[in-house]
């Protein structure tokens, strides 16, 4: 089994990275704004089936806690700025985006606390669903706010090791 900490690290990279490309302003693709937060998302369920002992009093603070954090980014989807560049659309995190996470991660310790202190299990809080709802809140506001412009998203990136199409 992957070591916990290796997992976060690695969990943890990827989001740094995601953030430093969007502060820097990237292109709109819909694979890449739902693809990440469904599959941490998924990841996160499935550590959710490997607690042992996971009681409804669990599974009742994960639900209000995915709630939470979808809408605590679906707020940091809606500080997020969404323009047209080179006829596709673009995004790129502001200062009030980085306010917002700030006051999330805040808000979200500070519910994982007394998630705890009421009766949770600490292993029933997998950082990967906790990361994956809030991107997918943000996601789903950037998505219709993408939307809503008319400006086509952008196109996917190849893959490396497609053929090109002809």
């Amino acid at each position: 089994m992957v070591d916990t900490w290796m997992l976060v690290t690695i969990i943890a990279i990827a989001a740094v990275a995601v953030v430093i490309k969007r502060l820097l302003g990237e292109p709109l693709n819909a694979r890449d704004l739902f693809a990440p937060p469904l599959v941490l998302t998924g990841l996160g369920i499935w550590a959710l089936t490997e607690v042992k002992g996971l009681t409804g009093t669990d599974l009742g603070w994960v639900i209000a806690g995915s709630v939470l954090g979808v809408g605590l980014g679906a707020v940091r989807g809606a500080t997020i700025q969404v323009y047209p560049k080179e006829g596709t659309l673009y995004q790129r995190y502001t200062g009030k985006t980085f306010l917002v996470i700030i006051g999330s991660l805040l808000v979200m310790a500070a519910f994982g606390f007394l998630a705890v202190h009421m009766g949770m299990q600490a292993e029933a809080r997998p950082i990967n669903l906790s990361i994956g709802v809030g991107f997918l809140g943000e996601a789903l506001v950037v998505g219709a706010r993408g939307l809503s412009t008319g400006v086509p998203f952008a196109p996917e990136k190849p893959r490396r090791f497609e053929r090109p199409r002809i």
